[in-house]
């Protein structure tokens, strides 16, 4: 039974765990501070989601004594009922709406009564989702909202892919990597480690065989704060050529830390002087929650393919949705256009259905129909209403001027984490490349810092990580996540700062604290 525990995934373990607690009653409230789904939600643009849905399902009916609606239809005087109708709400929501009815036109990319009646018609759910890479009064407010968060405001065009969150974004990118040819069985990739479990599995999988270089960030000191970076060598590896792409969690899960400005300035080197076919695959899902972040797609655009979520910060896990951004102008598309003649005719053949001049079709285009084996293109694309609630999303942080709800959701993470590190005696890592999403707890090195070295030789010869998470929950009804799988140290586990009360972060540290204080008490 141990041997299998071992064995097993962190969050298959985890749950293992629980289960087993289900079966020891215990006075102790459970505190499980191993999963990563935010406990905040925000409840704004929900309500004008739903408030949108309801204008939209009255502007449908047609026949009132009739159980059957119609589909959304041209009206000349819809703008004047969407007015009275908002006028007559005194939710948040209607204030939202009201707000960007108002100011937002510049948001829309169309004039606003042409942009409400395709909302209306989105959120209805009644027709395809077309353009299936992403609906047109969709596009311009999810970029702009990509622009304000993530990237510069002199980023490089880009065209976007509205996906079902963040997972499905990486997976169709690497299925379209290696189904065009820009990646192979065999060739080699790096991943910058630690990153989320998941994407250490994906190139391992035997259908790619990828040859995998591991990049390893460490604990440093700046400005007496701690921070996980990489170092100046272990980036330098990234000068080989042979290296054909690179994924990075930036912020990173589980060390919850930003790349900083050195290593951002390392990296465009290594592309601009060693290394320029370079692809990047950037997952930027936490970016949000630092108050000042550079992507790697404001930096180097035209390597760069970034996926980004809106579950961590909108509190909308359950919803699916998320985003893959391609600059117009692309490494994916030279290499395309490079491609062996023999490749290039294999590729034609396989999107010969879709045009009748395959080779002209845009690697982000290619991601769209892959993510349908191609041959049900026209039924791909998110759906309607998930895309409404992307661009609510959107437009809730664009048209929230004084920043107040990004105030708010890193106020709580860094809180949290403050209780947290404060309960154990750890100092704080660097505010400003620090997302407190999670914390990561090396064992190792606060044992030593806490006790002598014969103890930690002691846990260490006697104990393994999986042996103290279990004795966590069983003792202290805590359960933490395993981080070894994420790339770290087999020493390690991964706090979630986002899913609990904040006052139950104190409560975590002291229950950590009590149960290695009666290891000590009974070894001394």
């Amino acid at each position: 039974m141990k041997q299998d525990l071992e064995s097993l995934s962190p969050f298959e373990l985890n749950l293992y765990l629980e289960n087993q607690r289900q079966q020891t009653p215990n006075t102790k409230a459970f505190l499980n501070a191993g999963r990563g789904n935010p406990n905040w939600t925000a409840p704004i643009p929900r309500e004008a989601f739903f408030l949108l849905g309801e204008f939209a399902t009255s502007e449908t009916i047609h026949h009132p004594n009739s159980q059957i609606a119609g589909m959304i239809l041209e009206d000349g005087r819809r703008a004047e009922r969407f007015e009275q109708f908002l006028s007559a709400k005194e939710a948040r929501g209607a204030e939202l709406l009201k707000m960007i009815w108002e100011n937002g036109t510049h948001l829309m990319g169309m004039p606003r009564e042409i942009w409400l009646k395709e909302m209306l018609d989105y959120v209805i759910g009644d027709n395809y989702p077309h353009p299936e890479r992403v609906l047109n009064a969709c596009e311009e407010p999810i970029k702009q909202y990509l622009h304000h968060e993530l990237f510069d405001s002199e980023s490089a065009p880009f065209d976007i892919f509205t996906v079902e969150g963040g997972t499905a974004g990486i997976v169709y990118t690497f299925n379209s990597l290696f189904n065009n040819a820009l990646l192979e069985k065999g060739d080699t990739i790096a991943l910058l480690i630690p990153t989320f479990a998941p994407y250490m599995e994906i190139p391992e999988l035997p259908e790619y065989g990828f040859n995998v270089e591991y990049i390893r960030s460490e604990l440093m000191n700046i400005d007496g704060h701690t921070s996980y970076q990489f170092s100046k060598k272990e980036l330098d590896r990234l000068r080989n050529p042979e290296i054909k792409a690179v994924f990075v969690v930036n912020p990173s899960n589980p060390t919850a830390n930003a790349i900083y400005g050195d290593s951002i300035d390392q990296l465009i080197d290594i592309v601009e002087q060693d290394n320029p076919e370079l692809m990047i695959l950037s997952d930027d899902v936490y970016g949000t929650f630092l108050n000042q972040f550079t992507s790697l797609f404001t930096v180097l655009p035209y390597n760069t393919a970034c996926i980004y979520s809106y579950s961590k910060y909108f509190g909308a896990t359950g919803w699916r949705i998320g985003t893959i951004a391609v600059a117009k102008e692309n490494i994916f598309d030279e290499r395309l256009k490079a491609l062996p003649e023999h490749k290039r005719a294999q590729l034609n053949h396989r999107y010969e259905t879709l045009t009748s001049d395959p080779e002209e079709i845009k690697f982000i285009d290619r991601l769209v129909a892959d993510s349908r084996s191609v041959a049900l293109n026209h039924a791909a694309g998110l759906s309607a209403p998930q895309q409404v609630m992307m661009t609510l999303f959107s437009l809730y942080a664009l048209m929230d001027k004084e920043n107040v709800y990004k105030r708010e959701v890193i106020s709580i993470c860094q809180e949290r984490g403050r209780l947290l590190y404060a309960s154990l005696g750890m100092t704080l890592p660097l505010k400003e490349l620090n997302t407190a999403y999670y914390c990561e707890i090396d064992f190792e090195w606060w044992l030593s810092q806490k006790y002598n070295s014969v103890f930690v030789e002691y846990i260490q010869a006697n104990w393994t990580m999986t042996d103290l998470v279990a004795k966590l929950v069983e003792e202290e009804q805590l359960m933490l996540l395993k981080s070894e799988a994420f790339g770290s140290s087999k020493w390690t586990v991964r706090v979630s700062l986002a899913n609990l009360p904040t006052e139950a972060y104190t409560e975590i540290g002291n229950r950590i604290t009590s149960m290695i204080d009666r290891l000590y008490q009974a070894w001394k």
